[in-house]
């Protein structure tokens, strides 16, 4: 059996991709006998406190007078470092570049050569937008190059981040995983509360960025309700919601158009649908659809990102070129209206995600990697 890392997480606690795959992880390596202490501002939204081997440490922001803008970065440097020494840390995972990897940074400087080791992984926005932003360009940089473990979540996104910011160091693809909850496995547990009878439901989730394309969503939306009955189920909230919904009405769609907002648990609604749609201009991974196949959805999306690295196009789910809302509503009527094609690609969607991306598939490269990671910061203060 391996031995006992101690491993703190650092992410952000609310409602978003990075947050979800990192409490997900620190909730397996503990099940794995890990002892793992989340260090944020707040409890991250998904994590169970009651588990074994699991810690949280809560982060105090400061509002000082003097200080414009009440600072993050340095406050969560100084408990990381508190955290480290108290608890004799072996790893620290960080999720996202800033400004988690700079604390990280800091707090190695606070530590004055304790052993800790970083690891940065990089969810997406942190290298396409945040990162792309002049006034971060170069601390994201340097925080990727001083992190002693890099990795992302798909090829694509390594790709963007060694291609923009010059990097040429080792970084290591290790995809996101998921598990389904046993509960919702094989039925369709809150299907009746919004169709009935040979209606279908499509569903979308996302946080409404124009990088979700989320106006997209209902120009396929219209397409297919032309053909088949059925309606569409908006799961999530963001900037760009009052857009959509005046996109449904200006349609005329709005009595096929549910808006559900934020949710604690969307694991009912995604096992609930039958198509999901995700037709966004960048995914560096695509978590949402990860979640969908994981039910036996399949996924219409775009070939944008990390997609291609998820979905097998004509297999699992469709993929399009961005934009291209005709070929992604008639590749929805397609398959809403094969019933055996329909079942083979539900099958093929938990299939893969069985095969590639669950927790027994990927938890256990996570815990490898740490042990690369921490041997050679070993080596290094030998």
């Amino acid at each position: 059996m391996n031995e006992m890392m101690k491993i703190g997480i650092v992410c952000f606690p609310s409602v978003g991709g990075s947050g979800i795959v990192a409490t997900q992880l620190g909730e397996e390596l503990a099940k794995r006998g890990h002892e793992v202490h989340f260090i944020t501002y707040e409890v991250p939204f998904r994590l169970n406190l009651e588990a074994a081997n699991i810690f949280f440490h809560e982060v105090e922001i400061s509002n000082y007078d003097l200080f414009k803008c009440p600072d993050y970065t340095l406050t969560l440097a100084v408990k990381i470092a508190e955290v480290a020494k108290n608890y004799g840390l072996d790893i620290l995972h960080v999720h996202y570049a800033i400004p988690h990897a700079a604390s990280a940074f800091l707090a190695k400087q606070l530590l004055n050569h304790h052993r800790l080791c970083v690891v940065t992984t990089l969810h997406g926005t942190d290298i396409t937008l945040v990162g792309r932003d002049p006034a971060y360009l170069q601390i994201v940089k340097f925080s990727i190059e001083q992190s002693d473990g890099v990795t992302t979540v798909s090829k694509s996104l390594r790709q963007q981040t060694c291609d923009y910011f010059g990097i040429n160091r080792s970084i290591e693809v290790i995809y996101n995983f998921f598990t389904p909850h046993p509960q919702y496995q094989g039925i369709k547990p809150v299907r009746h509360r919004f169709v009935s009878g040979p209606q279908k439901l499509l569903l979308h989730s996302s946080n409404y960025r124009p990088i979700k394309c989320p106006e997209d969503v209902v120009h396929i939306f219209t397409r297919v309700r032309r053909k088949v009955p059925s309606k569409l189920l908006l799961l999530g909230t963001g900037n760009g919601i009052e857009e959509v919904r005046s996109l449904v009405d200006a349609e005329g769609v709005g009595e096929d158009v549910i808006f559900l907002g934020k949710s604690r648990d969307i694991n009912p609604y995604v096992a609930s649908a039958d198509l999901f749609l995700l037709p966004s201009s960048q995914e560096s991974f695509g978590l949402a659809a990860l979640e969908a196949m994981a039910y036996g959805v399949p996924v219409i999306a775009s070939d944008a990102g990390g997609l291609p690295e998820l979905i097998e196009d004509g297999k699992c789910g469709y993929l399009s070129p961005v934009g291209d809302v005709d070929k992604m509503a008639e590749d929805a009527i397609h398959l809403l209206t094969h019933e055996e094609l329909y079942r083979e690609f539900s099958s093929a969607a938990q299939r893969r995600v069985r095969e590639n991306f669950s927790a027994e598939k990927i938890v256990p490269l996570y815990e490898a990697y740490y042990r690369v990671q921490l041997k050679n910061v070993e080596h290094d203060l030998c």
